[in-house]
């Protein structure tokens, strides 16, 4: 019993020692800054059982800020083609966007604070190119990209417009089964 207890607080104290030593690097102000996966990854999400599986991902967008649908349903490993239309009017100053599929697990929030200040890259840091499965390019109304990408294990992979100000309400899950 006496091991176990030792054993416990010694854990413990090297997760306090640890984390004390990355709270330095917090401080310091700095854009390529580590986005690690939330501890509690989503393996699913409801509702998807009501969805058909798709090797399609055909996503549009304009100047309401949303994608059109906000959740697929794919096979884990299977070869799928994203397609991205803008369908925004042709107007003066429109809206651009984009759709970048992020690894299972990752803050969308601390993604996209690091996303806004890229804008020489289309608002895709290629720093942070280790936490992207994919993305298009950045495209103005009336245009649009595409892409094929897989998907490497099961899991919930969000999605998100990274243009400043846009992933709040551009978001949405492509769960890999």
């Amino acid at each position: 019993m006496k091991r176990i207890y030792l054993c416990i607080l010694s854990v413990a104290f090297m997760t306090v020692s640890c984390r004390q030593g990355e709270g330095n690097k917090d401080n310091q102000k700095d854009s390529s800054k580590s986005i690690l996966p939330a501890s509690d990854i989503e393996t699913t999400v409801p509702g998807i059982e009501k969805v058909d599986f798709t090797d399609t991902v055909q996503l549009t967008a304009n100047e309401n800020m949303r994608f059109n649908k906000e959740l697929f349903r794919v096979r884990v490993g299977k070869k799928i083609r994203l397609i991205f239309t803008n369908t925004g009017a042709k107007l003066k100053g429109s809206m651009s966007h984009n759709v970048v599929i992020l690894k299972s697990g990752i803050d969308i929030a601390d993604f996209a604070e690091v996303a806004q200040k890229a804008k020489a890259e289309q608002y895709v840091p290629s720093s942070l190119d280790s936490l992207i499965i994919a993305h298009t390019r950045l495209v103005g109304a009336g245009e649009s990209d595409e892409l094929e990408f897989m998907t490497p294990m099961p899991g919930v992979y969000d999605f998100i417009c990274s243009f400043p100000g846009h992933w709040g309400t551009m978001q949405g899950k492509i769960v890999s089964e």
